[in-house]
Parts: C-alpha cells; structure tokens; sequence
C-alpha cells in the first residue's frame, strides 16, 4: 500500500507532481496507444518534457498569470502542458475539443489567452479561424503541424520546437514551482453551458488539492496502492481533471488514455483499470448493451444472470435476508456470472466512481448486484469539483455519500445546497456580479436542490433552475423522470417538459437498437424519420411510457410525447460533452412542437 500522501505539506500541484517524480522515479506513469500497443512514458520522462516545455513558454514571454488555452484529446502532452503551464506561473485554460469555432473565440477572448496550445490537424479547422480572430494571442504550440495555407496572425510553432526554445542553462523548474501560492489560480474552466453562456471558473491549487485529499480519504479504505486509472471523460471537464488526472498524480498512480468511446471496451481489456471515473450515460449505455446481450443468448445463460441479478438486488437491500440456501446459490453465481460481467472491465476493478450527472438508483443496484462497485458522486466546477462521494462500505445508491473532509454542507431555507471549504473556486473570470450571486460569506450556492439523511449522506433531487412548476403549483423533478422514462429498452433520451402547464408531456428519442429490431420483426421499414410516421410504432413507445407511469404520482405523470428528429448530441448542441443534455437548446428546437401537444 502506498503511504498517505501529506496533501497540506504541499504548496501547489507542480511541486506535488515534481515530489512524486522523485518518489517514483524510472516507474511507469502515462501510457498511450502507439503503433497499435499501449506505451509506457515513466514519472521522470514526464518530468524532463515538463520542464522543457515550461522553459519553452518563459522564453515565449509567458510568465505569473498570464492565460493559456489547452485544446487537446486525452492524452500525455495533455498532462505535460498543463504542469509545464503551471510551471512557467501562467494558468491552464482548457477548452472542449468538441467546441465550435464560436466557442473557441469566447473563450479566447473572454480569457485574455496569450498563448495556445493544440493538438491535431482535425481540431485546428475549429480553433485557427477563432485563434485569428483574437488580437491578445501570440503564439500557438501544435502538436500536429496544421495544414499550410491557415490565416493565423499568431506564431505557429511545433511541439518539438516549443520543447528546445527554452534557456537550457536554467535547469531547476523545480524550485521556480516552489513559488506558486496554494491560493494561485491553477486554471480556469470554461463551464459546459448546459443553461447559457459558458462562465470561466477560476480554481486555485487550493481546491484541486482539497479534492484529491478528500478522493483519498474517501478511498483509502479500498487499500489504495498501485493503482491504475483509464482517463476517458474529457480533460477539460473539472471532473476528469481532478479525478481522472490530479487525484492519480497525488497517490502514484499510473494513467492509462483510452482512445475513444469506440474503443472503450477494447482499452478496458488492455489497460485493467483499477479505478475509473464516467458520467451516468456511460452506465446506463453499458447496462443496456448487458441487457440486450443476455435476452438474447436466452436459456440457461438468461435465468442464470437473472437469479445473480435478483439475489444481489437483495444482498444490497439487505444482506442479512438471504437465506443458507441463497448465499450458498449467490456464491456460486459469483463465479459463474459476476467475475465474466467484472472480465469485461478488465477483471480487477476496485471502484467505478460516477459523477458528472445523477446517477438513476436502478442502474447503480444492477451494477452493484452484479459485482461492480459504483460510488456516485456529487459535485460541480465551482467545487473543483467534488463535494459529497459514497464510501465503499454500504454505497447508497439514492444518495451522493457524505460530504468530503473539511468541506461544509448546509441546506439553505428553500432546499438549495450551499457548500463552503478550500473547494470553493475563486470566483467567475471577469464576471464580479455572477461571482457575487454564486458565492455569499464564503459560501457556493450550488443550484442544486437536496437535503441531508439521518447519516449525513446528501440527497439531491433536482436543478434548482430545471424544477418545473406546473400551473397548480406542484414542484416537479424532471431528471427523476427521465431517469424512469430512459430506463426503459424502447427509449434512448428523454426531456420532460410542461413548466407553467397543467400536466407533463415529453419528448423522446428511441433506441436505435430496439428500433432497427423492432422494424425488422414486422417487416417495416427501418428508417426512423418513417418509422416515426408509423401508428403501430408509436403505440409500443406509448406503451412503454405507460409502464413509467403506473410508478409515478399522478402529476408526475407524462401525459402526451413526440419523438425527437434524432438523437441528442454533442455535435448538433443538444448534449454537453460529458452528456447532460442542454434544455435551453434543445426547448429552442423543439418548444412550438411540445407546446403544441398542450393545444396551443
């Protein structure tokens, strides 16, 4: 087992990284795919890169609080430019690299970026035309040369040359870090903007290490030692940031880069993970794909899952009501279904920790009772992020766990969390009124809605901002429903909506699966914009509402739905990138069609 690492005996993230540099020496650190295989770059090839690159940007003019945008997949130059930024006293700020050439231009000139730091020819097509557009930036860095012929008034210059321009007689980074503040900002980032405009958050070295304090000490009962991460959810989102790359630096972890949702499954078989963060999407994707898997093998394969399924349902429910006989049938179906359900994730996984998102209770127990243990978590980025994660001792799947060490909850008259602790960022980048409104006498009024149990464990219950009142003054939650309405094998996405109105209707996107399966039956048509034409289609979809609705109270209840055009996504604006989707643009699109079903 690795020892406690003294989180408050360091003075920022460099220096920790540089410490355990120094702890781990010629030890493997970040893996990546290369010619096909995972590669290894060891703690102290990481440090020379970072050094290097940090003395790189001091020679471009980048010194104590300067911006500087990081557009990158996941990957090991990720990690490096961000330390190498923090190195040279500037702050990181990274930027979705699904973002469009409007967003990258927001964020370049709301930050006041001078430098740039990119990554691949495909990514410059977005970011270029926004880069030209920016009079404060000076340079870009390209790990990838673009392709000639870019307008660009910034210098463009390559990784590698970015790696030598630095002044080779001023070797010690090591001791320039140690002259960054734990209050120094770190980094600011961007907000997803799942309600509007995205607002820069300014996170100090403060916060981030107050959360991976907390990840250890929520952990360490796991018996945190060489531990193994698989980094998939954007780095750019503070929840990868934190948890996906800061949390493992500050136990001496190894980092493995997944190469992308396509992939997936195949780099979870390559790297074995022992740790891995994902949003609820990812989860709900998964059980899906489990779900049809076994109705289709049928048999003695089916019944065998779903008696492992049951009875785990049960143990976690309560382990002291399984009789002799069950836990005698659970032990065995151990062996013969959860350890090939665990294989898939690569057989050795201690935690899968969700955050992002709520996490539906149902999809949490069906993990659960099949061997994986699924922490939910709760946080946002003003808290860097994670304020409240379920221990792994009795996770209770309707709850977000109790609060993280030395961080205050408190629930404010109307039922808004309100959160305070070295987690709480510094405020919004250039925006005094919004940071004023988010933050009163040191604490984050959170937005979120929720309230403490017996145990100290936190319940959230929905946005504050997304309750929907109806028009008899009933507060709704529409994620408690759309977390019904998606469990459902006919329904991949789901928005209630009816804010002011008397009753709930929903829009709804099938799941392409069922829907291609479904047509095929019956000899239809597979194409979905016909299908969605189809009578008899639409009455198995409103069938499936109807067994949502025999669980909910009767104004929870979906009275009328359309289906949508297609999927939400990232690309088309309806999704953020770690997959919440965002109402405002998605009512934009879709409001005269649902207001419609209301009868004007």
């Amino acid at each position: 087992m690795v020892a406690t690492p003294k989180f408050e005996a360091w003075p920022n993230l460099v220096t920790m990284f540089f410490e355990q540099v120094e702890a781990h020496g010629e030890a493997p650190f970040l893996w990546a795919k290369h010619d096909d295989r995972y590669q290894a770059l060891t703690w102290r090839e990481v440090a020379a890169q970072v050094s290097e690159l940090g003395r790189g940007l001091q020679a471009l003019g980048i010194g104590k609080g300067d911006r500087v945008v990081l557009v990158a997949e996941n990957r090991p130059e990720w990690l490096i430019s961000d330390l190498a930024i923090m190195a040279a006293g500037a702050i990181t700020v990274p930027a979705y690299t699904t973002n469009s050439v409007a967003d990258h231009l927001h964020i370049l000139q709301d930050s006041g970026a001078k430098g740039a730091i990119l990554s691949t020819k495909r990514l410059a097509e977005r970011f270029l035309p926004a880069a030209h557009e920016s009079a404060k930036l000076k340079f870009v860095i390209t790990m990838e040369a673009p392709d000639r012929g870019q307008n660009l008034s910034a210098e463009v210059i390559p990784w590698r040359d970015a790696l030598t321009r630095g002044d080779k007689t001023h070797a010690n980074m090591v001791a320039d870090a140690l002259k960054i503040r734990r209050n120094d900002t770190a980094c600011i980032i961007y907000t997803s903007g799942t309600g509007g405009a995205p607002k820069g958050v300014m996170l100090d070295h403060s916060s981030i290490l107050h959360n991976c304090a907390g990840a250890a000490d929520a952990l360490m009962e796991l018996g945190l030692g060489k531990e193994v991460f698989l980094s998939f959810l954007p780095l750019s989102h503070s929840y990868e940031h934190t948890a996906g790359q800061f949390f493992p630096m500050s136990i001496g972890a190894q980092i493995y880069y997944a190469e992308g949702a396509d992939t997936l499954g195949a780099n979870m078989l390559e790297a074995r993970p022992t740790i891995m963060t994902a949003v609820p999407r990812l989860y709900e994707t998964l059980h899906a794909r489990i779900s049809r898997g076994v109705k289709q093998a049928g048999g003695v394969k089916e019944k065998l899952f779903n008696k492992a399924l049951n009875l785990g349902r049960k143990r976690y429910q309560d382990p002291d009501s399984l009789s002799l006989g069950e836990r005698l049938l659970d032990h065995a179906l151990t062996a013969l279904v959860r350890k090939k359900v665990r294989s898939r994730f690569g057989g050795r996984l201690k935690a899968l920790v969700s955050g992002g998102a709520p996490l539906n209770p149902d999809i949490g127990i069906f993990f659960t009772a099949l061997g994986l243990r699924i922490l939910q978590g709760y946080g946002l980025t003003e808290s860097a992020p994670v304020i409240s994660v379920n221990r792994p001792s009795g996770p209770k799947m309707h709850t977000v766990g109790p609060p993280l060490i030395h961080t205050q909850v408190r629930i404010a008259e109307d039922g808004e969390i309100c959160v305070k602790g070295d987690l709480v960022m510094q405020g919004y980048w250039n925006n005094e009124d919004a940071t004023r409104e988010a933050i009163t006498d040191g604490w984050l009024h959170t937005g979120d809605i929720g309230h403490l149990d017996e145990k100290g464990r936190l319940l959230i219950t929905d946005r504050k901002k997304d309750i929907i009142v109806n028009s008899g003054g009933d507060n709704l939650s529409p994620q408690r429903i759309e977390g019904f309405l998606t469990l459902e094998p006919e329904i991949l996405q789901a928005m209630v909506y009816g804010d002011r109105r008397p009753h709930l209707v929903a829009l709804l996107v099938p799941d392409g699966e069922w829907m291609h399966a479904w047509a095929m039956e019956r000899n239809k048509s597979i194409e979905p914009a016909v299908l969605a034409g189809d009578g008899e289609f639409q009455k198995a979809i409103a069938e499936a509402v109807e067994r949502v609705n025999t669980r909910l109270s009767n104004i929870e209840k979906v009275r009328k739905f359309i289906l949508a055009d297609g999927p939400f996504t990232i690309d088309n604006g309806q999704m953020t990138p770690t997959m919440k989707i965002r109402r405002h643009v998605i009512r934009d699109t879709y409001g005269p069609r649902l207001d419609a079903l209301f009868g004007g």
